[in-house]
């Protein structure tokens, strides 16, 4: 059995009156990612980190923010594109951790509905799936509320 590592890592800014998707679930907040996408920042950086461990590149050359296919796009749906393309070089998830870094909302209640659609989305064991929530201390963007980051480490396994 051939396994390999990957990361991933996606920032976005957060804007008034913008929806805030958040590993495939719809938050409640004034304030939502603002991007080309659904800006979904965790599944951004599960898609990096899944690509890069199976040496496909990174998710924008795959998904560019200057096509309008990808505009508004459901970022589930690039999830699903990205297990398609492990699928095919014969890989399988072993297993996730992220990390998603944000002072408001609190992400600690969502995290259990996250895994669930991420699971289904990946078609693994919700078991497979570690997200962890942090702020910045009122620090940096993160800290003052500008922006989100996510950061996700993945093991793949090709048998």
């Amino acid at each position: 059995m051939k396994i390999r590592t990957g990361f991933g890592y996606d920032v976005h800014q957060l804007k008034e009156g913008v929806e805030f998707w958040l590993g495939g679930v719809k938050l409640e907040y004034h304030k939502g990612a603002s991007g080309h996408s659904d800006a979904d920042v965790l599944i951004h950086a599960i898609c990096d980190a899944l690509l890069g461990a199976a040496n496909l590149r990174d998710i924008g050359y795959h998904f560019s923010d200057t096509d309008p296919a990808y505009k508004g796009i459901d970022s589930k749906i690039l999830l699903k594109k990205v297990i398609s393309l492990l699928n095919d070089k014969g890989y399988q998830i072993g297993n996730i951790d992220s990390t998603v870094a944000l002072e408001a909302p609190k992400v600690n209640p969502h995290i259990n509905d996250m895994k669930k659609v991420l699971a289904e989305v990946m078609d693994i064991d919700v078991d497979d799936i570690s997200i962890k929530a942090t702020t910045s201390e009122k620090m940096g963007f993160v800290g003052t509320g500008e922006g989100v980051a996510a950061y996700a480490n993945v093991l793949i396994e090709k048998a």
